[in-house]
């Protein structure tokens, strides 16, 4: 089962790094080519910046100047992101500490519950990003595909995709470890029936002779019929 943990806890971590990396990214949405033949400038939106792109390859970035005039959903993602990062933070914390090939955290069963709990920040990790980039994609595709919007339509971003695959790879990490720990249950209750019922076998050695208590009373039957007989012959 220890495989399986280091298994889990690199998936976190990668899942980790994916949802950084789409949290501070600029392309969650940009803008649609499909409505114009000739696309010599571009603008790319993220959580925390506007960005403006042109054919040459210059890029101009400047920060959402004030968080009160910024969209519900922005926000929304925006808390959902730092949640998912903290979140991640402290799986990828408790899974170090409750590992079983590391040699901190206590006992085994201590050990089995720090790892559950970081399976349950890895999950709820990969919840929320999934959430934010699932909220966010789903506004971009309800103004793409309305009629009556009639400003500037966006398409889905590069960092919508890595938010995505980063939280399948948390949830994938904490899946891991909670069923690593569950396995782990299930095989230390097997090994102590195992060794009851060897102990229960084993508690009269071979050549030991039993109590006197135990022992089965004895058969005079033998014993009544041989004298029977001799009487018999002697006659």
């Amino acid at each position: 089962m220890s495989s399986l943990q280091i298994m889990a806890l690199l998936s976190g971590l990668a899942g980790l790094g994916a949802t950084i990396a789409a949290t501070v990214s600029n392309e969650w949405r940009a803008t649609s080519r499909a409505s114009s033949v000739i696309t010599a400038t571009w603008v790319l939106q993220g959580l925390w910046n506007n960005c403006a792109g042109n054919a040459i390859g210059a890029l101009h970035c400047r920060p959402h100047h004030t968080i009160f005039k910024l969209e519900g959903y922005i926000q929304a993602c925006r808390g959902l992101m730092i949640s998912a990062i903290c979140l991640g933070f402290f799986g990828s914390t408790f899974a170090l500490v409750g590992m079983k090939c590391t040699k901190i955290g206590g006992t085994d069963k201590n050990k089995a519950r720090i790892a559950c709990f970081a399976g349950v920040n890895f999950l709820l990790s990969g919840i929320c990003s999934l959430s934010s980039c699932s909220l966010y994609a789903h506004r971009i595709t309800s103004e793409f595909f309305d009629p009556m919007f009639v400003a500037q339509k966006y398409e889905l971003g590069a960092a919508l995709f890595i938010g995505w695959s980063g939280s399948i790879l948390c949830i994938l990490g904490g899946t891991m470890l909670c069923f690593s720990i569950a396995g782990s249950k299930s095989r230390s209750q097997a090994n102590y029936i195992y060794k009851g019922t060897a102990s229960h076998i084993s508690s009269y050695p071979r050549g030991q002779a039993k109590p006197v208590t135990q022992r089965p009373p004895p058969d005079y039957s033998n014993s009544s019929r041989m004298q029977h007989f001799d009487k018999n012959v002697y006659v």
